[in-house]
């Protein structure tokens, strides 16, 4: 996902702003009616930016005449103390929209610097790092735009767009064998995924014709029993228990993906702030 779907941005502000603003923000009476202000949006450490869609979304539904000049764009790198871009415009507006749009900015890029220092991990190997479905409620199309922004690649986005049978399909259909079958014919033309949690596994899902197979939870020595026993007759993907401290040896095993939950769900806001300025 390169772009984010202006109707989702539009649906999560909406979202957000209701939560925030309700009957009306009443600390910003304070503020002239017609006074005017500029501001500037400063990153307080280092990061990945993300997260500018979802931010003047939030400005401009606020007030259409809020004007937002960036200085820098998604996926690019924040330093501390770095200003990111002037915002000018009724100051009663800037002031109900600042923390919804703040709080979309600091988590999207608390991903994109996540997932960018997994990718940076894992450089010089054939690995992709991948997302997950673990995002938090509500953000899922935000999240996986992050996840890209900080040199991911996204997986499926829900359960409509791509087949993926674990643990509990297998079991409920029989059999790998069966559950492929089944997904053939309930599910023609979409992506096919089997998760495996050993080699006997991973080799009746390669006889029943499988492009891709997670490998869920295998060692890196066990991963590269089956990068061998693979041998380039589907895609593998690695996921299960992979840290910032492992990930470099389980690329070099050989397999094409690793997925990592944390990229999303373990999130710890980047700190930026909001500054009026003469």
């Amino acid at each position: 996902m390169n772009k984010a779907d202006p109707e989702i941005v539009a649906l999560d502000v909406a979202r957000a702003l209701a939560e925030d603003v309700g009957s009306g923000d009443v600390s910003a009476q304070l503020i002239p009616a017609d006074q005017q202000a500029h501001a500037r949006i400063i990153s307080r450490e280092t990061g990945v930016l993300s997260g500018i869609e979802w931010a003047d979304a939030a400005f401009r539904r606020v007030s259409p005449a809020v004007r937002i000049e960036w200085a820098v764009n998604d996926g690019d790198p924040l330093f501390p103390e770095q200003s990111l871009c002037l915002i000018s415009g009724p100051a009663r507006a800037m002031l109900t929209a600042e923390r919804v749009a703040l709080n979309f900015l600091q988590t999207l890029s608390a991903t994109a610097t996540v997932t960018r220092q997994h990718v940076d991990a894992v450089k010089g190997t054939n690995a992709v790092i991948l997302d997950t479905r673990k995002t938090l409620p509500g953000l899922r199309h935000a999240q996986k735009k992050a996840v890209v922004d900080g040199g991911g690649m996204n997986h499926r986005m829900g359960l409509h767009d791509m087949v993926m049978l674990k643990e509990n399909h297998i079991q409920a259909a029989g059999s790998i064998t069966e559950a492929v079958r089944a997904a053939g014919v309930i599910a023609r033309g979409l992506p096919l995924e089997v998760e495996v949690e050993n080699l006997e596994q991973m080799e009746e899902a390669l006889a029943a014709g499988v492009e891709r197979i997670l490998l869920d939870n295998f060692d890196p020595p066990l991963l590269r029993e089956a990068v061998a026993l693979n041998a380039g007759r589907a895609k593998l993907e690695s996921s299960g228990n992979v840290t910032l401290d492992t990930i470099r040896e389980v690329a070099e095993t050989g397999v094409d993906y690793i997925s990592i939950g944390a990229l999303t769900k373990h999130v710890r806001a980047v700190d930026l702030s909001m500054r009026f300025i003469d």
